[in-house]
C-alpha cells in the first residue's frame, strides 16, 4: 500500500528563490557568501542550510512534498521545512521566518544536531550542506506557500517508517539521513512533544 498516495492537499505553482547565502568550513565557520543558484551547481559549494520538523499533539509529523517548480528534488516527499539563513541573519532569525513563509506556523524550536552531507540530483546540481536540525510542535492551521509546496500531510512515525522501508527514493537525501538519525539517536527527546505540557526552546 502507498502511504502517500491520498495527501491531505495539494497545490499546484512554481516559485524560486534567489537568496544569499552562508559559505561555512567543514567546522560551520562562516567564509563568505554566495548567490543560492551557485551554490548548488554541479557538486556544490558548501554552505549553512536548516531542516524543521514539526510535530503534532498525536505525534504525527508534518511533511511536504516539494513544489514541481523546484529545481533540486522537485515533487519529492521530505521533512516540514527546510532552507538556508540568509546574509546577516541568526539561525533563530530564519527558521521562525522560513517556517513562517512556507507554512504560516509559529511554535517554539527546538535545536537537535548538525550534520554534513553532499547530495547529488543530477550532473548539474547538487546540495552540499552543513545543516541544523529543529524540532517543534504545533496545533495551528497549514496554510503553505504554493511557490514551495504541491502536498503535504501528517504521518505517524510508524507510517513514516514503512513508507521510507518500502519506497525510500520518493524522500530527499537530506530528510532520510536526518530521520534515521533523529530515530537512532534522539528519539526521546520527540515523545515530549505529544504531552500536553508546553513545549519551549
Amino acid at each position: 500500500m502507498d502511504r502517500l498516495a491520498t495527501p491531505l492537499h495539494c497545490l499546484d505553482s512554481h516559485g524560486l528563490d534567489y537568496d544569499t547565502l552562508i559559505l561555512v568550513d567543514e567546522a560551520d565557520r562562516e567564509i563568505g557568501y554566495l548567490g543560492k543558484t551557485e551554490c548548488h551547481q554541479g557538486a556544490g559549494v558548501l554552505h549553512r542550510a536548516f531542516s524543521i520538523l514539526i510535530f503534532n499533539g498525536r505525534g504525527e509529523l508534518l511533511i511536504q512534498q516539494r513544489a514541481a517548480g523546484k529545481r533540486l528534488w522537485p515533487l519529492y516527499w521530505s521533512n516540514t521545512c527546510c532552507s538556508h539563513p540568509r546574509r546577516d541573519e541568526t539561525m533563530s532569525q530564519a527558521t521562525h521566518r522560513r517556517l513562517k513563509e512556507e507554512l504560516d506556523l509559529a511554535c517554539p524550536l527546538r535545536f537537535l544536531f548538525k550534520f554534513r552531507y553532499q547530495a547529488q540530483f543530477d550532473t548539474d546540481g547538487a546540495e552540499n550542506e552543513i545543516c541544523s536540525v529543529y524540532i517543534g510542535r504545533s496545533e495551528g492551521p497549514v496554510h503553505p506557500a504554493r511557490g514551495e509546496i504541491r502536498a503535504w500531510r501528517w504521518i505517524s512515525a510508524a507510517d513514516l517508517q514503512a513508507a521510507l522501508a518500502s519506497d525510500t527514493e520518493k524522500f530527499t537525501p537530506w530528510f532520510r539521513l536526518e530521520w534515521e538519525r533523529i530515530m537512532r539517536d534522539h528519539s526521546h527527546e520527540i515523545a515530549p512533544l505529544t504531552a500536553t505540557s508546553a513545549f519551549g526552546e
